[in-house]
């Protein structure tokens, strides 16, 4: 290595030959580790056996395989061999072939049993029948062929079913026949009809009789496989009855309710004898039963008393399930218990409810209720007219002009069935039928005035009052707890629980008490179960306390129920009040009170939603105000200013919550103020002046003080900038002097308050505020005023920046100093390039390249030192 080198010439040296060893070095190391891989590679792997092959089938399913396509494969061959080559043989050879392969396909499985080849079995045993149905087609042909070919089918097919039934029960063991059989009982009362010659309605009752004996077959049959047959085959054919006499009970009820009901009764039995199928079969037998009865209420009442006909029927159904539950058993087991209860004093009716199942039941009461709801859904067309109608305007504010109402000719008994829903869900003691019972009674006042045909006044009054009793519900939900049974499930409680805790009063959480264990285990986790010290019975093991989750209170749902009801009358109540000056006035009133009764008594999310909705109507009242006075939007603007002073007074005294969610709404009225006063700029400055006042005013609290005093100071500025922007003034310096200085106190004052903050976030905001556009400006102003004041400024901030170590002022202001000369210098360096000759500029660029060329690490020294004492800087 040459020694003689300058140090600095010589630390390039090195720092080079450096980065070639490590370049070298990382070389290597990769190499190693590939050679390293290729060592151990035959180490690291350990041959594993092979595997066998895994199989494609099991023997049994590859015998099944056979068996269906042999079976198949000679079914094909006797039908082509019955429907080809029969006209070959005479009457004898078609009847001695015939029998014989029959006889041998149906005697065949009796041996293979034996020798318990029950699959070949099956094959054969299906062949057989089979053959059996080519027998029946072939006797047909040759033997009666002038036989209707309806007739004869639903003979021959009762036949091969009693004849496969017999022959399934003399061998058991085969699984085909049974199914079988019952699939061909399906037709011969059907197609017996259809020969005859009778309507649907004799079809469906056919197909009520044949779901009858499937349900027989349910009941008393054991295969599995014939079970799920029947049940098939009652589905289909008792579903096609029952949808017939639906039709029915539309067209010609006398004739549908006789086949609803006995498919009522059918179905009703059967869910009776099967618990498994109880609820779906009831639920069946109660909308047939409901249907049918319905159907001859129709025809014997006017077209309007149709549906609460309907209801009738279904609030009759549905209360199957409030009869007492009992034991579930046969007739012997209940009746002593209905003598029991007889000689105690019960009712009839909990006799009955004691011999009801409790699926059948629920079946029945699902289907009562189903039916309800449906006319309750087609009893709420007027409720979506009165609540939404009033939304629809199609007049003009103040009109003193009522829109047309859209319905006209709706049935006035859908007001009847929401008041019978009402009145029966609330005599139910469970939260869910009282938030109903609320919701119904809500609905029946809000469709009241479209059903009778109120006039504006009543219809106004009637919707004012609405609200005002569901939202007084809100706040006092304890009448409407009153009653509810205790069952333990969330949400379910006693009257007692469900009273709201008072204002400002935290709602504590219900829990649900876990139940008690019982048994060995009741003592705890150490006790030990019986059988000796130590000696656990197996299975034995500690019960664990379960833990449950809070659960709502019955007076919060019902609260919340009703207040939803409360703010879409209101709401709609409004709208309505739009036609007329004086119910404007009022309707606004009665909300504003409403709405701040509720922030004032109520709980939890309601207080501040009601504060909300108070804050909105007071704006509707100052814009109505306004309107009635004739005021000029600018001036409608200023009296929108109002509200958030309002609700900037009113924070001080709400609770946090409520007070926070009436200054957020305030401040959006006073943004809408602003909006509006924008078409004026005076008055938008001295709106905007008024909103710095009350954002001012709203910082003097101690929670609202950041926020609100930087929204003060610019809606402050703003005010200032549309201020000069009216009197036309067009400096720069006029629009960010008010800026820089308050900019430059705050920071002054939080560096007196914390030393270590940084002179960006102090000073940096204030200085670029005025700095910047005032140097944009200087570089376009021809004159030299502008450019001497800026640069004698940002000298001045260079010098302080130095003085004091402030990073900020230092650069900005240096920053600024050497544009602003550049700016001043630039003529003048035009000018003399211009008279220079045109090969100097290129020859003093390349002296210049080469001089920093040269001092390049002595200039990359400076620099970084440089950058070090800059950065060190605050």
């Amino acid at each position: 290595m040459d020694n003689s080198l300058p140090p600095a010439d010589e630390l390039v040296l090195v720092d080079r030959e450096l980065a070639q060893l490590d370049a070298r070095r990382s070389q290597l190391l990769a190499r190693r580790a590939w050679l390293i891989r290729v060592l151990h590679a035959p180490v690291a792997s350990v041959a594993l056996p092979p595997r066998p092959p895994v199989a494609d089938s099991t023997p049994r399913s590859a015998q099944n395989v056979l068996l269906t396509l042999g079976g198949t494969l000679l079914t094909i061959a006797a039908i082509a061999f019955t429907l080809v080559s029969w006209g070959s043989m005479g009457i004898g050879g078609r009847a001695a072939v015939l029998s014989a392969v029959t006889a041998a396909a149906l005697v065949a499985p009796v041996a293979l049993l034996r020798r318990s080849l029950v699959s070949t079995a099956e094959a054969v045993a299906a062949l057989g029948m089979v053959l059996m149905v080519l027998d029946a087609y072939a006797l047909h042909r040759v033997a009666l062929p002038a036989t209707d070919g309806l007739g004869y089918a639903a003979v021959a097919a009762a036949v091969l079913a009693a004849a496969w039934t017999a022959y399934g029960s003399a061998l058991s063991r085969l699984r085909v026949p049974l199914p079988v059989a019952v699939v061909a009982g399906q037709l011969p009362l059907p197609l017996g009809v259809l020969a005859a010659g009778g309507g649907s309605t004799a079809f469906a009752w056919a197909a009520l009789v044949t779901a009858a004996a499937d349900g027989a077959v349910v009941l008393w049959a054991r295969p599995a496989s014939v079970r799920i047959t029947a049940v098939t085959g009652a589905v289909a054919l008792g579903g096609w009855a029952l949808l017939t006499g639906g039709l029915l009970s539309l067209t010609s009820p006398w004739d549908g309710a006789p086949l609803l009901l006995a498919g009522a009764a059918v179905t009703l039995y059967l869910a009776w004898r099967r618990p498994a199928l109880a609820v779906a079969a009831s639920a069946v037998a109660g909308l047939a039963a409901v249907t049918a009865v319905g159907g001859l209420l129709r025809a014997a009442v006017p077209a309007d008393w149709a549906v609460p006909g309907y209801v009738l029927c279904g609030l009759a159904t549905a209360s199957v399930w409030w009869l007492r539950a009992g034991t579930a058993g046969t007739t012997s087991a209940s009746a002593p218990a209905s003598g029991a209860a007889t000689r105690s004093g019960g009712s009839t009716a909990d006799t009955a409810g004691a011999r009801l199942p409790a699926g059948v039941r629920l079946g029945l009461g699902c289907a009562g209720a189903a039916t309800t709801a449906l006319g309750v859904v087609c009893a709420l067309p007027p409720v979506a007219a009165g609540l939404l109608g009033p939304l629809a305007r199609t007049t003009e504010v103040w009109s003193g002009e009522h829109a047309e109402r859209a319905l006209t000719s709706y049935p006035g008994t859908a007001v009847l069935v929401l008041a019978v829903a009402a009145a029966v869900l609330a005599a139910l003691p469970r939260l869910w039928a009282r938030c109903a019972a609320l919701a119904l009674a809500w609905a029946l006042l809000t469709a009241l005035p479209v059903s009778l045909g109120l006039p504006f006044a009543a219809t106004l009054a009637l919707q004012l009052l609405t609200s005002a009793a569901a939202l007084w519900i809100a706040v006092r939900p304890g009448p409407a707890t009153r009653g509810l049974r205790t069952t333990g499930a969330p949400g379910e409680r006693s009257g007692t629980s469900g009273t709201e805790p008072g204002p400002g009063a935290p709602t504590p959480p219900v829990t649900a008490p876990s139940a008690a264990p019982s048994g060995p285990s009741a003592a705890g986790p150490s006790a030990a179960p019986a059988g000796g010290p130590g000696a656990p019975r197996p299975g034995w093991a500690p019960v664990r306390p379960r833990t449950q989750a809070p659960v709502i209170a019955p007076g919060t749902v019902l609260g919340w129920s009703a207040y939803a009801g409360g703010l879409a009358s209101a709401v709609s109540a409004v709208a309505l009040a739009l036609d007329v000056r004086a119910a404007t006035f009022l309707a606004l009133g009665v909300v504003l009170g409403l709405c701040s009764a509720v922030a004032v008594l109520g709980v939890d999310a309601r207080r501040v939603v009601s504060a909300c909705g108070a804050v909105l109507a007071a704006t509707g009242l100052v814009f109505a105000m306004a309107a009635a006075g004739g005021f000029e939007d600018h001036w409608t603007a200023l009296a929108l200013l109002l509200v958030p002073a309002a609700t900037a007074a009113l924070g001080t005294r709400a609770p946090r919550p409520v007070a926070l969610a009436i200054e957020i709404t305030g401040g959006a009225v006073g943004l809408l103020a602003l909006g509006i006063a924008a078409s004026r700029p005076a008055f938008l400055a001295l709106a905007l002046a008024l909103g710095g006042v009350i954002a001012a005013a709203t910082a003097v609290r101690p929670e609202r003080r950041r926020f609100a005093a930087w929204t003060a100071a610019a809606l402050f500025l703003a005010a200032t900038w549309v201020r000069l922007a009216v009197w036309e003034v067009t400096t720069p310096e006029a629009y960010t002097l008010p800026v820089t200085v308050p900019a430059l106190v705050v920071g002054f004052l939080r560096r007196r308050r914390d030393p270590e903050a940084s002179s960006w976030t102090a000073y940096g905001p204030g200085l670029a505020a005025t700095l910047l556009p005032s140097l944009f400006a200087a570089w376009t102003d021809p004159e030299w005023v502008r450019p001497l004041v800026l640069g004698v400024a940002a000298l001045v901030v260079t010098l302080l920046g130095a003085r004091f170590r402030l990073q900020a002022l230092l650069v900005l202001g240096g920053t600024v100093l050497a544009l602003d000369g550049l700016h001043e210098l630039a003529p003048y360096v035009v000018q003399a390039v211009g008279a220079l000759p045109r090969w100097l500029p290129p020859a003093l660029a390349g002296l210049l390249l080469l001089a920093v060329g040269a001092t390049y690490e002595q200039r990359l020294r400076d620099a970084r030192r440089l950058r070090d004492r800059v950065a060190r800087m605050r």
